[in-house]
């Protein structure tokens, strides 16, 4: 974080929980910081759909009187993205056929954060039925990025990102199925995980996490350090023994000495697509400090990276244009241009047969064990998040070294790992020449998350969260 920043709401989620806990501020002063900060940054930014300071207060002075070893997160402002259920606040799904759904129960994790003590600042933006890597929708209209209003804080978690980075909300969930926990965080400059499926409860996400979705997808937190994110998958991790995709897997810790003799590679694309010169070159800081610090980093690229692509596109843009079908038939008129456009990508190929389906969900399986295998060797990967910075409000394709990148085609380094159902975080490392932040993905074999988030600790400490211009002026 910059040295000059002192405002408390801009500070890490584990800090303000220090102050709390020390009595040096109140849950009710820290609660008036950040529904100053929301209601003076939110209306350029647009990342709060459902937003009452009031309701706020209320919160933060009926709060219990106990300590931390009961309720960790007491006092901590927290936002949720508007996918995700939280009782008695709006979530829908970005689109004017759900107006007005206040779900009547919150989401498992939710729940779980709630209990904890957290306050509930409100629910964020997203596009239209979340099939978008730029938040807008026809409901609340486009999230603007803190650093920079005229490109995009990214997709489908673009509200709660730019909340989170203006500091508009100490952490929050979001949740990933094709990069979108991800590409949000390294467009704005902060750190997020997409856990292994089951570790947290994807319960209460209001488009369902079943069927290929179940192992695609994932609700994930977000905030400004990796420490604030280990902090929530701590606290949410096995908190749902009903989930059905749900493993009893442990907590793992890992000493220094034990994740330096992990073996990491790291690849700056994949040989189809190329990315821009700073995001390599942030690949290539990210693994030069792992270096500097005594971890094993070579460069390699695991082979099956477009299998796992073009499985991705098969069950999320295929399948996820059929799950919707029989809620958008008939409705096109009240769609975004967003989830119109996807759902034209989805519309052109030919529909996806059920011996297509067979057979995709078994070469699923195939290719999750091709990589498991390799992996064996090689448990973490690092490589970028996106081929592209934050874009400009409906760009669709960019020239990079000298090709034509597709929208869809550029975001393809987060779908391999749902696909993989493997977990993947992002730390921001480096800058476009523009100044606009660039993440580099860590990520890891299936229910490894916490070597994952450990190895990002580790990148972070040469690089992490910067304040964005407009947000340290607040």
């Amino acid at each position: 974080m910059n040295a000059s920043t002192t405002c408390v709401a801009l500070h890490s989620a584990v800090e303000q929980l220090a102050l709390l806990r020390t009595k040096k501020i109140s849950p009710q002063e820290l609660a008036e910081e950040h529904i100053a900060r929301i209601e003076r940054l939110n209306p350029t930014l647009n990342a709060f759909v459902d937003f009452d300071a009031a309701r706020v207060r209320a919160t933060a002075r009926d709060l219990p009187n106990a300590d931390a070893s009961q309720h960790p997160l007491l006092g901590l402002p927290i936002s949720v993205k508007s996918s995700i259920a939280v009782a008695g606040m709006r979530c829908e799904n970005g689109s004017r056929l759900e107006r007005g759904q206040m779900p009547g129960e919150d989401a498992v994790s939710v729940a779980h954060l709630r209990r904890a003590g957290a306050v509930v600042l409100g629910t964020t933006n997203c596009p239209e039925y979340l099939m978008a890597y730029e938040t807008d929708n026809l409901l609340y209209g486009r999230t603007a990025n803190p650093w920079d209003v005229t490109r995009t804080a990214g997709g489908s978690s673009g509200g709660e990102a730019a909340a989170i980075a203006a500091g508009l909300s100490a952490a929050g969930l979001g949740s990933d199925s094709g990069g979108s926990v991800r590409q949000p965080a390294h467009c704005t400059g902060i750190c997020s995980l997409k856990p292994t499926p089951g570790r947290l409860s994807s319960w209460g996400h209001i488009l369902p996490c079943v069927g290929p979705f179940a192992s695609l997808g994932s609700v994930g937190p977000m905030a400004r350090t990796v420490g604030d994110v280990a902090l929530l998958f701590d606290l949410l991790a096995g908190a749902d023994a009903a989930d059905p995709l749900g493993a009893p897997v442990s907590l793992r810790r890992y000493t220094r000495e034990e994740l330096r003799q992990i073996p990491i590679a790291y690849f700056e694309d994949d040989g189809l697509l190329p990315v821009t010169p700073e995001t390599r070159l942030a690949v290539r800081a990210a693994a030069d400090a792992l270096s500097r610090q005594g971890f094993r980093v070579r460069p390699l690229r695991p082979q099956g990276l477009e299998s796992a692509r073009q499985l991705w596109w098969k069950f999320f843009v295929q399948g996820g244009a059929m799950f919707l079908d029989s809620t958008l038939r008939g409705h096109e008129n009240s769609l975004s241009p967003t989830l119109l456009d996807f759902l034209s990508i989805a519309r052109s190929q030919p529909p996806l047969t059920t011996q297509a389906l067979l057979e995709a969900w078994a070469e699923c399986d195939l290719l999750r064990r091709q990589f498991l295998v390799a992996m064996q060797e090689h448990p973490i990967l690092l490589c970028p998040v996106s081929a592209v910075p934050a874009f400009g409000h409906g760009e669709r394709a960019w020239a990079v070294e000298g090709q034509n990148v597709a929208y869809l085609d550029a975001m393809r380094y987060t779908q391999w790992f749902n696909t993989l159902a493997m977990p993947a975080a992002v730390v921001p490392v480096g800058r476009s020449p523009q100044g606009l932040p660039i993440g580099v993905q860590i990520a890891g074999k299936p229910y490894a998350d916490e070597m994952v988030l450990s190895i990002a600790a580790a990148i972070e400490q040469d690089f992490g969260y910067s304040v964005p211009p407009m947000a340290n002026t607040a």
